[in-house]
This record gives C-alpha cells, structure tokens and sequence, in this order.
C-alpha cells in the first residue's frame, strides 16, 4: 500500500476528499445546465413537430439502444460494486470491477459505432444527401440533426470517463487506495454515474416515441 500524499493546501486526507467531490458535483451541475438546455431544445420542438418526431424516431434502431441501455446500467452496477469494494479497503477487487465498467463502456462505444455506420449507409446523416420515407422529411431532418449531436455528446462524454475509469483502475492495482483513502473512485464514479442517467433520457426521449400501444 503506498502513502497517501496530502496536499499542503488540506488540513486532511477528509478534507482533501470532499473538496474532490464538491468539485465533480459543480462539474456535474455546469454539465446539467448545458445538456437541459439541449433537451429543452429538443422538447420544444417534439411539442411543434409531434407527428414527425414520431415517425423520425420509428427509425432509430431500438434493438441497439436497448442493448446498450442494458450494457450501460450493468456497467454502473459494478461501477456501485466498486465504490463499495474501496470503501471496503478492497483494492485488488475494485481495480477489476472498474475494468468491467470500463469493458463494458467500450462495448457501448462500439455498439453506438455500429449504429452511426447504419444510419450513415441508410442516408440519416443531415445535409444534401438526407433521406427519410415519412410525410415530412425535413421535418425528420432536424430531429436527426438533434439526434446525432446528443448522442454523439453523450459518446464523447463516455469515452472520457472509460479513459477516465481505466486510470483510476490501474492505480487501484497498484494498491494507492484503502478504506481511509479512496476520493478519486467516488469522483470517477460519479462522473460515471452521471453519463448513464443521461443516456437512459436519451433513450426516452429519442428511441421511444411512437413505439408504445
């Protein structure tokens, strides 16, 4: 186990932990504001557009959202295990749990490119080449435009936290963490945690309309 280094400017290793995790909330909450006011965005117009909303989105493919939906919430399942692993002292263990959270943000990250190359063969990327068999097809347009920008955040932000969590698994190995120190796998699980709740939103709001009796 080796030494924890506490930072001259923290009167503790505790005080030094909650300023770490106060700082990740105030990232959380600038990321909140920025994505509420792109689903405000979004919200508005299905409440303009309702009948092509709903047909545009009939062609999102479900199967592959709903896979990685389930690939993303198994991921903070262990993602949860390993917080619990740190608090635990258990550092051998948390470094192979977030693994698997990270292994299995890779596969969503995969599984999304595999989605984007079918829309991009199917002609669903905006621009001139846009093409979408429903009554209103600019009108689908502009919800495919909306479509790939959140998801394609939402992608972005994923493959910073599985660089992110694959960090923070490796020193985990190394046994830099115990039960008194642990403050950088609460803030990457967070962080996280945060990134699966936006998709499950995404999911709603993007793959459902239309879909239900």
């Amino acid at each position: 186990m080796s030494e924890h280094v506490l930072e001259k400017q923290f009167a503790d290793l505790a005080h030094q932990s909650e300023t770490a995790e106060l700082g990740i909330w105030g990232f959380i909450a600038t990321e909140v504001l920025f994505l509420g006011g792109l689903f405000c965005a979004y919200t508005v117009y299905r409440y303009l557009q309702p009948a092509a909303v709903i047909e545009a989105a009939r062609h999102t493919k479900i199967v592959i959202g709903s896979v990685n939906t389930g690939v993303l919430l198994t991921s903070s399942f262990f993602m949860s295990w390993a917080s619990l692993a740190a608090r635990a002292g258990q550092s051998r263990l948390l470094g192979w749990l977030m693994l698997i959270a990270a292994a299995l943000g890779v596969v969503f990250v995969a599984l999304k490119g595999l989605e984007y190359a079918q829309e991009i063969t199917e002609h669903l990327w905006p621009g001139q080449h846009f093409s979408l068999d429903i009554a209103e097809p600019r009108e689908g347009e502009v919800f495919y435009f909306i479509y790939w920008l959140l998801t394609g955040i939402h992608a972005l932000h994923l493959i910073v936290g599985i660089c992110a969590v694959s960090v923070i698994a490796r020193r985990a190995m190394r046994g830099e963490f115990s039960a008194a120190y642990h403050s950088p796998v609460r803030v990457v699980s967070l962080y996280w945690h945060f990134v699966d709740i936006v998709w499950i939103f995404l999911f709603v709001l993007i793959y459902l309309p239309g879909r239900g009796a």
